[in-house]
């Protein structure tokens, strides 16, 4: 049986435990509360505090590097901490695995790293020059893919996670001057899952993949139809992007033969806490 450890059991992190469960893994992770350790412990999923701060802080959490594949799902926290902060703590999980000879590291990055300037952006784009994405998150993916690497690895640049609890119209309620015309870059949290599990399955390796759905609507007509579907009023005003937006292409994992539950946004589903 095939072993996975999830660092951060989040709003990803744990339906992708109880999915790759139910499909025949054993599965274990971090959470960074303890309450939460308990609740997931108590649920069949084995689970540590763990936190990186960026050195790692928490209990009993050196078993998660004895496994097949050590999944990496941590918010880089770039709007509160210097942009360092990411880097280095992908640094210091790097190093754990290295002594623990993981074989395989798959790392949850953002579409977040491609810049907004008005572009289709693919997984070849470089992204070495200044001016571009979160950096961050960039030096992040560096660190991973430097020498030494004795491991396996993957990145999955994920989109704007949505569904379940996370509403975008919500988010802009009642708003002024909300950007319309820009197109968005989402994906719902149950293909995220079943693209997370279908890496492993498929053994997707040593290879970087956008996790974003196929189409692209703009913003304005996301908002609309969530304020009409669930029934809160919707922004109060647009405004243009100008040329500070992106679509982020999704061609690659298509072709790879992955297959999207909700490939256009406007059909995600929700539901309202």
């Amino acid at each position: 049986m095939t072993r996975v450890s999830i660092i951060g059991l989040g709003w990803l992190g744990e339906p992708l435990a109880n999915y790759l469960r139910a499909n025949g893994f054993e599965v274990k992770g971090s959470t960074t509360q303890t309450e939460k350790a308990k609740r997931l412990n108590q649920q069949g999923i084995e689970a540590s505090r763990l936190k990186f701060n960026p050195h790692p802080e928490g209990d009993r959490f050196q078993h998660l590097f004895d496994t097949d594949i050590l999944f990496v799902n941590i918010p880089p926290r770039t709007r509160t901490m210097p942009e360092s902060f990411h880097p280095e703590q992908i640094k210091f999980i790097k190093e754990m695995a290295i002594q623990a000879h993981v074989p395989w590291i798959i790392f949850v990055s953002s579409t977040s790293v491609y810049p907004d300037k008005g572009q289709i952006a693919k997984e070849s784009d470089d992204l070495s020059q200044e001016g571009n994405g979160n950096q961050a998150i960039i030096k992040a993916e560096e660190v991973l893919r430097s020498a030494p690497c004795p491991f396996d690895w993957t990145i999955i640049r994920f989109g704007g996670l949505l569904g379940a609890d996370r509403i975008p119209g919500k988010y802009f309620s009642g708003k002024e001057n909300v950007i319309g015309d820009s197109p968005v870059n989402y994906i719902h949290q149950e293909d995220a899952v079943r693209l997370a599990t279908w890496v492993i399955q498929q053994e997707i390796k040593n290879d970087i993949i956008n996790g974003v759905a196929p189409l692209h609507p703009q913003r304005k007509a996301i908002y609309e139809k969530n304020a009409k579907d669930l029934g809160f009023p919707p922004p109060l005003s647009y405004t243009t992007a100008g040329n500070s937006w992106k679509e982020i292409n999704a061609d690659k994992i298509l072709a790879l033969g992955f297959t999207f539950k909700f490939p256009n946004p406007l059909d995600f589903t929700y539901r309202l806490e």
